[in-house]
């Protein structure tokens, strides 16, 4: 019997990981749901029901990271068809305001996370007939948010990863992308304040972020797949064209610096 086309998503109990997840449990995937937060896991899995595969996942854990892909993967006959790193968190806040551990759990979780898991899914993404790693990115990764220092920072970083491995996985079939979102309605967004969200506002949903991701798992072509509204992408295109400083000017006001 043909094993179901698999999944392992990070972040998956809320927001978009779990409107990825859904997606695609609702495409015939067999999905492995991981997050940090084990009662919102617990509350996913009541959910999406009992066969698919549950872990509460610390992503800056190798080993319990490389353990949660063995065992995912063992399910499957070795192979695990896509991996989409979804796991991030973010703080708003003027740099100084926010205390260094949490910048410093940005990092470990918005870059280190996305390390440890493209680095240990490899061998299961290899036995895939059509593997795919997606990474989970930001329109922060344009231009340096103010207010968002630390987390923009790790998306320009996620970027660049994703450049990278598309050009060297290509050589294993692996297609390798990033989904760039503006700011998204979810859980981790409702604490979120500032001029910057204020300036921009909040018109995506987690189902829009999932619908662009399918597209770009059917498509396989381009790098990077941005999700936004009409509106803001105008006002993005137009101020790509204008000279540093007045981009730098721009983003000083919508910032509120």
């Amino acid at each position: 019997m043909t094993p179901k086309p698999s999944v392992f998503v990070t972040g998956a109990a809320k927001g978009i990981g779990a409107q990825i997840a859904l997606m695609f449990a609702r495409q015939g995937y067999r999905v492995g749901a991981t997050d940090a937060n084990e009662h919102d896991l617990h509350a996913f899995e009541a959910m999406l029901g009992p066969n698919h595969f549950y872990r509460r996942l610390d992503v800056t854990q190798a080993d319990d990271f490389a353990t949660a892909l063995k065992d995912f993967a063992a399910g499957n006959l070795g192979v695990i068809d896509v991996l989409v790193n979804n796991a991030g968190i973010a703080f708003i806040d003027d740099f100084e305001k926010v205390p260094l551990e949490k910048h410093l759990s940005v990092t470990e979780v918005n870059i280190k996370g996305v390390q440890i898991g493209s680095y240990y899914a490899l061998p299961y993404l290899k036995n895939s007939s059509q593997p795919s790693l997606i990474n989970m990115c930001s329109l922060s990764s344009e231009y340096g948010v103010p207010s968002e220092a630390s987390y923009s920072a790790s998306k320009f970083w996620v970027k660049g990863f994703t450049e990278a491995l598309n050009i060297e996985w290509e050589r294993h079939g692996i297609y390798v992308c990033d989904i760039m979102p503006n700011f998204v309605a979810t859980p981790m967004m409702q604490c979120a304040h500032g001029k910057i969200v204020d300036s921009i506002g909040i018109r995506l949903t987690a189902e829009d972020v999932s619908r662009t991701l399918w597209r770009a798992l059917q498509n396989r072509r381009r790098v990077h797949w941005e999700v936004d509204t009409w509106r803001p992408r105008l006002l993005r295109s137009l101020n790509k064209r204008l000279p540093a400083p007045l981009r730098r000017a721009a983003m000083k006001y919508l910032s509120g610096y």
